[in-house]
């Protein structure tokens, strides 16, 4: 469990900063197994995560969705036969911002449990 994951979101309004090119750099070196990817023009955070079935796919996609709610911060979810695609990014800046981070490292640990 990384120092991110034991973070806790704030309240991200339409004005507060998104993360600056130096603090993407060193966000992303918390979370390695994370993509920045840009997805119809807004710059998000993106991981791929494998189970061996849908039922396991399916569990975690329900303990990712237990954790969004609970930090009021909610990502995109896809969720396949043996995988689960995960997107974050907040949505009231259309960009990054630390939270999205904080979630990203959240969900990694998600993994361990």
């Amino acid at each position: 469990m990384n120092e991110l994951s034991r973070q806790h979101c704030e309240a991200c309004r339409a004005d507060a900063p998104k993360v600056s090119d130096s603090e993407l750099a060193e966000l992303m070196h918390q979370i390695p197994d994370w993509q920045p990817v840009t997805e119809n023009g807004v710059l998000q955070l993106k991981r791929e995560f494998k189970f061996k079935n849908f039922k396991q796919a399916m569990a975690f996609s329900n303990r990712l969705a237990d954790l969004a709610e609970a930090e009021g911060h909610h990502p995109a979810i896809l969720t396949e036969w043996g995988k689960v695609t995960v997107n974050w990014w907040s949505h009231s800046i259309k960009g990054l911002h630390r939270n999205d981070f904080i979630m990203a490292a959240k969900t990694d640990a998600l993994l361990e449990t």
